[in-house]
């Protein structure tokens, strides 16, 4: 059957961006201070699992919801599954924003709105493609659906429940990173380094430190709160050191106390060279005076081991595979109480040929120094399909022939998607070649003409893939 697949979906344009309105204006981020039975990862996850869902209904498909934390739209039937996997939650909204991060706002080419390129906009393209199918009338030769899970940021949980408890589907994409393919992706580690509370003296006191909202995104925001020999001094010094780094800043002063804050850039936690983290800027700053031993503890490991430096050189753990790149880290959460102690943490993404049990060993040596203990919180191993697979070839070639990019190549990268589930699950868009990158950033926004560009390459790879 001869489709023009980019004139199809530009029919569904109006009709895409309306339903991408309903989903951007729900606030799927994980909240788990008003999870019930019900709503085990907050309602929020929830409302969007089911505003897909009910998009679903709405267009004729076999839909199911698990346990309002994972859900599927099904098409088809056949001996095999082939699988589309994206995810309703997002990053919380952050500040930031020169518009609301929960309405959708069209700006000149653009959307802008929490999850329109993470993965709210994606995975509404990847259903668009499915829909196109059905009103044609095409019947696929396999069951495929679309898996839509709601704690993709955190732990997974949506996603693992439906591999708990539905057969593992024989293969299939995730709308969730870039194109034009990745066929590989790094293992992904992370640690939590705690530090227990001391309550011996100093020149001046820590009270609490802040930064991060998520493991896996570059900190924008921190702050400190400090009991100060001279606070007009450590203000003065403060503005100085603004002056000389990428940062912003202010400051609040009330008697001895003195509040510091810090603004970077928030980016994906995968590749944290295209973010500035705030808290170990303001670790930087900090370590230069003399605090309690428990304060002194935290921000001497921040600043000393773990400040702009995200390859891990300071921790001995730079590392580079010929095929899957180099070693990341990202510094994404951290929290100090003097009353409570403190916690570091770090993600990973590492390559092939260096070991968790190396990350954490080399972690902990950097650690006992700073008397801090480090624990693995979550692990996934490297994940690489061969690019003779019929699935990488199927759709780089879809790629190439809608792009014109023939010169367009798999790839392998640091962000973790659904896709490293299935043996042969690979990652395919949205985000173009060239486009900015704004997922988990404030101010997050896609192209327009992209959304339904990648609307038009998965409805012709779903065709193809089911044929």
């Amino acid at each position: 059957m001869a489709i023009d697949w980019k004139s199809k979906a530009q029919d569904y344009k109006n009709d895409y961006l309306n339903d991408l309105k309903k989903l951007v204006s729900i606030d799927s981020s994980r909240d788990l201070d008003n999870a019930t039975d019900e709503f085990p990862l907050g309602p929020g996850p929830a409302h969007a699992l089911q505003q897909f869902l009910e998009f679903g209904d709405r267009d004729g498909f076999t839909t199911k919801n698990i346990d309002n934390v994972v859900g599927y739209i099904e098409y088809g039937s056949g001996d095999e599954t082939m699988a589309i996997l994206s995810h309703a939650d997002e990053m919380p909204g952050g500040a930031g924003w020169d518009t609301n991060p929960f309405e959708l706002k069209i700006d000149g080419d653009n959307a802008i709105g929490r999850g329109v390129s993470d993965d709210k906009g994606p995975g509404l393209a990847a259903y668009y493609g499915l829909k196109m199918l059905k009103d044609e009338g095409i019947e696929p030769q396999v069951k495929i659906r679309l898996i839509i899970g709601t704690d993709e940021e955190c732990d997974w949980t949506g996603m693992k429940r439906y591999f708990e408890v539905e057969p593992t589907p024989s293969f299939g994409f995730s709308p969730d990173a870039e194109f034009p393919l990745i066929n590989g992706e790094k293992g992904n580690v992370t640690l939590e380094t705690h530090f227990d509370s001391n309550q011996s003296d100093g020149d001046n006191t820590l009270i609490n430190f802040k930064a991060g909202l998520r493991e896996n995104m570059v900190p924008r925001d921190a702050e400190a709160e400090v009991t100060a020999a001279n606070v007009s001094n450590m203000a003065d010094q403060f503005e100085q050191y603004l002056d000389k780094v990428p940062v912003t800043g202010s400051y609040e002063i009330e008697g001895d106390n003195i509040k510091l804050t810090v603004v970077g850039k928030a980016a994906h936690g995968m590749e944290p060279k295209n973010g500035i983290n705030a808290g170990t800027y303001l670790a930087d700053f900090l370590v230069d005076y003399s605090f309690d031993t428990s304060g002194a503890n935290i921000i001497n490991f921040i600043d000393e081991k773990l400040h702009d430096d995200s390859r891990a050189h300071k921790l001995g753990l730079n590392f580079t595979d010929d095929v899957m790149g180099e070693l990341t880290m990202n510094v994404g959460l951290m929290n100090f109480s003097h009353k409570d102690g403190g916690m570091v943490n770090t993600n990973f993404r590492y390559p092939k040929g260096i070991t968790t049990d190396t990350i954490l060993a080399k972690m902990q040596d950097a650690a006992d120094r700073f008397n801090g203990t480090t624990k693995q919180i979550s692990q996934m191993d490297p994940h690489f399909v061969d690019e003779n697979d019929l699935i990488v070839k199927k759709l780089m070639g879809i790629y190439r022939e809608q792009t014109d990019q023939d010169d367009a190549q798999p790839e392998v990268v640091g962000g973790g998607t659904y896709a490293r589930m299935m043996k042969r699950g690979v990652a395919f868009g949205a985000l173009f070649p060239g486009a900015e990158d704004t997922m988990h950033q404030a101010n997050e926004y896609s192209p327009v003409n992209d959304l339904i560009l990648a609307m038009s390459i998965y409805g012709q790879s779903i065709y193809e893939l089911s044929k």
